[in-house]
C-alpha cells in the first residue's frame, strides 16, 4: 500500500508547511467516511459541520472556509484541486511493484530507475521505458517503442512498433496504440492493403481509454496532442491529428487525415469524416456527422452538423410537421369547397 508524509504531501501541493511533519498518510476519502489515514476535502462553507465530525486525519478547505478548531484543515486555493493532485499520489501506483518474474523483457530493452513491469507483460527489443513508469499485467510494448517518465500501461493494453509515449501518459486497459491503419486500394479484383509505415505521437498527459485505437500513420504521423484525454471505444484513424487540451468522449469515431483543434470537445458517438478540419475550442454534441470543416469556436451538433443554434430552429420546424399537415389539408379542403362555389357561380344561368 502507498504512504505519504504530511510533508511529502504538503511538497506535492507546493505548500509551505512546518507542521504535519511524518506523519503517514494512506489514502483519501469522503467528508463522511474518511479514516484518521486520510484526506478529504470541503469545497463550501455549507459543509462545516460535516468537517466537524470528520474522522479524516487532515481536511483541505478554501481560504474563506470559516474557523474549524476540532479537524485540522490546511486552506488552499481550490481545494477539489489539490485533493485531485493527492488522489494520484495513490491511484497512480496501484499494482506497480517493480518487475515480476513472469515478465518477458529483450534484453535489448532499457528500462530506467523505478519502473514497474507486471506478469506476462512483454517488451521487446530496442523499447525503452522512462523513470517510475508502470508496464501492466499482459500488456505489449512492441520493438523500439518509447515509453516517457511516470506513465501507465494498463493490462492487456498493447503499444506496438512505431509508438512514442512522452511523460505521465495513462493508457488504459486493452487500449491499442499503433495499430496498422485501415488502408487499401482496389486492384482490378480485389481491395490491396496499402502499408502503413508511420509512426504514432503520444504527447505528455494523455489519458487514452479502455479498448481504444489510435492507428499508425500511412505515412508520416499521427498525434495524439498534450494533455488530450481520450474515452473508452473510440477509434483515431491513421495520419489524424488530435489537438491539446482536446476531449474525445465515449465511441468518437474520427476518420483518416483529420484534424481536431486546441481544447475543443467531441461529445459521445461524434463521427468525422475523413480529411476534416475542426478548429480550436470547437463543441460537437453527441451522435453528430461531421462531414464538413468546422471553425473556430463554433458549436455544432445533428447529422450533418452545423451551427447548434440552426440545428435547433430546424428541430423545432420539424416538430411542429404534424399541426402543419393538418393546417394544410383543412387548407386544402376550403380551398376545394371555394373553387366549386366559384365554378357554380360562373355557370350561365338557365332560361
Amino acid at each position: 500500500m502507498a504512504e505519504f508524509t504530511l510533508q511529502q504531501i504538503a511538497q506535492r501541493l507546493e505548500l509551505d508547511r512546518e507542521r504535519g511533519g511524518d506523519r503517514v498518510i494512506r489514502g483519501v476519502g469522503e467528508i463522511d467516511h474518511a479514516s484518521p489515514e486520510q484526506i478529504a476535502f470541503a469545497e463550501s462553507p455549507d459543509m462545516l459541520e460535516r468537517v466537524k465530525r470528520s474522522a479524516a486525519a487532515l481536511v483541505l478547505v478554501s481560504h474563506d472556509f470559516p474557523e474549524v478548531t476540532e479537524r485540522p484543515v490546511w486552506r488552499v486555493e481550490n481545494p477539489r484541486i489539490a485533493f485531485l493532485k493527492i488522489a494520484e499520489l495513490f491511484v497512480r501506483r496501484h499494482g506497480c511493484d517493480g518487475i515480476h518474474p513472469d515478465a518477458s523483457i529483450h534484453p535489448d530493452a532499457r528500462l530506467e530507475a523505478d519502473v514497474s513491469v507486471g506478469p506476462r507483460a512483454v517488451i521487446g527489443a530496442g523499447a525503452r521505458v522512462g523513470s517510475g513508469s508502470c508496464i501492466g499485467a499482459g500488456a505489449f510494448v512492441g520493438d523500439g517503442v518509447s515509453i516517457g517518465r511516470d506513465c501507465l500501461v494498463e493490462p492487456n493494453a498493447s503499444l506496438l512498433a512505431g509508438t512514442e509515449l512522452g511523460d505521465r501518459v495513462i493508457i488504459r486497459a486493452n487500449a491499442a496504440i499503433g495499430s496498422e491503419g485501415f488502408g487499401f486500394a482496389w486492384m482490378q479484383d480485389h481491395h490491396h492493403r496499402i502499408p502503413q509505415l508511420g509512426r504514432v505521437v503520444i504527447e505528455d498527459d494523455v489519458e487514452i481509454g479502455c479498448g481504444s485505437c489510435v492507428d499508425r500513420a500511412t505515412l508520416g504521423v499521427t498525434r495524439i496532442g498534450r494533455g488530450c484525454k481520450i474515452d473508452n471505444l473510440v477509434h483515431v484513424a491513421h495520419n489524424c491529428d488530435i489537438g491539446r487540451h482536446a476531449l474525445l468522449l465515449a465511441q468518437v469515431c474520427i476518420a483518416g487525415s483529420s484534424r481536431v483543434g486546441d481544447h475543443s470537445i467531441l461529445s459521445g458517438q461524434v463521427g468525422v469524416s475523413d480529411h476534416i478540419s475542426i478548429g480550436n475550442r470547437v463543441m460537437v454534441g453527441g451522435q453528430s456527422g461531421v462531414t464538413k470543416d468546422l471553425p473556430d469556436g463554433e458549436t455544432a451538433w445533428g447529422w450533418p452538423a452545423r451551427n447548434i443554434k440552426k440545428a435547433m430552429r430546424e428541430q423545432a420546424a420539424v416538430s411542429r410537421l404534424p399541426d402543419l399537415t393538418k393546417q394544410v389539408r383543412h387548407m386544402e379542403k376550403r380551398i376545394e369547397e371555394l373553387q366549386a362555389a366559384l365554378a357554380r357561380l360562373e355557370q350561365p344561368e338557365q332560361t
